[in-house]
């Protein structure tokens, strides 16, 4: 554990979000507390937190209760090794992909950098973009 930032993710199904994040993702789970709802995974240098809501402690606002999709506006951007085998995980579970692969090049300062990626939306519809450098 040594990313200065980890998203939480508030989560209606604890054992589905960890089954997609890692079965279909390719996420470990570093440690979890079942008790409180609670998971800790990891893949690469990517870290990432599941919180079931409404089990142990939630963050959610009296005033906003959650509603599907979740995360609107915002999605995370996770480097990997690969997206083929993925790819191909998410085929067999057939899961669609919110946004189709694609190869884009960014501009960073003077130079350009590029990277293959697609998005897809876990159980719970946050959005997940996961990308390989090209």
């Amino acid at each position: 554990m040594s990313a200065a930032l980890v998203p939480e993710f508030g989560v209606t199904d604890l054992d589905r979000s960890v089954r997609f994040y890692c079965d279909v993702i390719g996420f470990s789970v570093l440690y979890s507390r079942p008790e409180e709802g609670f998971a800790y995974l990891t893949l690469g240098a990517a870290e990432l937190m599941l919180d079931q809501i409404d089990v142990g402690r939630s963050f959610v606002l009296e005033q906003a209760p959650p509603v599907y999709p979740f995360g609107r506006g915002m999605n995370l951007q996770i480097r990997v090794a690969a997206i083929a085998p993925i790819l191909e995980r998410l085929n067999v579970a057939e899961i669609p992909l919110f946004l189709p692969v694609e190869e884009k090049w960014y501009r960073k300062n003077d130079a350009s950098v590029g990277q293959r990626q697609f998005v897809v939306a876990d159980p719970d519809g946050y959005l997940v973009r996961l990308f390989e450098n090209l």
